[in-house]
């Protein structure tokens, strides 16, 4: 099976390049490397065009900033793969734990993988408490919802078949897109499994892009995906 990995990317000059040296020496020669960038304003984008075109398969550029929704909804129509991972281009999370994130798929078990955070894995920087509390707080509203019982909803390791993703129309732009998609897996009954992993969080002033305003929406997203649709 091949494997398609969708970057959303704004703003990371720093981090740009070693993801993508990371993502390609995880994921071999034969993946489907796809980065959107989401308008950067840091040099990133000059970077993409410029020295690591030959990182990545597949270079998207937004117009304009619209989100990380909206730059997953662009990935995702460029996929030729049959598994597609999700994977932040800020180090937070680790490319060379792809091997267990795909194998409940490769097994036949799963359509959709959630890399938790909270259910084991290896080293966690330590952090935000109160980003720590959100998260739980968002995951349980949204369980309440769904009726499955996930630990991290919020993640950016979300792994699916592509036959799954492209059932599903992304309306959220930003971070929304976390409880909508989880939303629209449950309604379709999606055989989702978690694995355990690390996590490397970063500061705000490291660059970390998720606020209190995220949070509102995405409970905002929760109501309207579950009750509204």
């Amino acid at each position: 099976m091949r494997l398609s990995i969708v970057i959303p990317c704004f703003n990371e000059k720093n981090t740009i390049k070693e993801i993508l040296c990371a993502v390609r020496a995880s994921a071999g020669k034969d993946s489907q490397i796809i980065v959107v960038d989401d308008y950067s304003v840091d040099g990133t984008r000059e970077l993409l065009e410029t020295e690591l075109r030959d990182c990545y398969d597949t270079l998207v550029l937004h117009p304009f900033n619209q989100g990380k929704g909206a730059a997953l909804r662009s990935g995702f129509k460029a996929v030729t793969g049959d598994i597609v991972i999700v994977q932040d281009a800020d180090l937070e999370y680790d490319p060379l734990e792809y091997p267990k994130l795909i194998k409940p798929i490769l097994d036949g078990k799963a359509d959709v993988v959630f890399g938790s955070r909270f259910s084991g894995g290896d080293v966690h920087r330590v952090v935000y408490y109160w980003h720590m509390v959100g998260n739980h707080f968002l995951t349980t509203c949204s369980n309440m919802m769904t009726n499955i019982n996930l630990t991290d909803m919020e993640t950016c390791y979300k792994v699916f078949r592509t036959e799954i993703i492209r059932k599903i129309e992304i309306e959220e732009n930003r971070f929304g897109f976390e409880p909508e998609i989880t939303a629209k897996l449950a309604r379709l009954h999606c055989r989702i499994y978690e694995v355990g992993i690390s996590y490397y969080g970063r500061t705000y002033q490291e660059g970390k892009k998720v606020g209190w305003r995220d949070g509102v929406r995405a409970l905002y997203a929760i109501i309207k995906y579950n009750l509204f649709r």
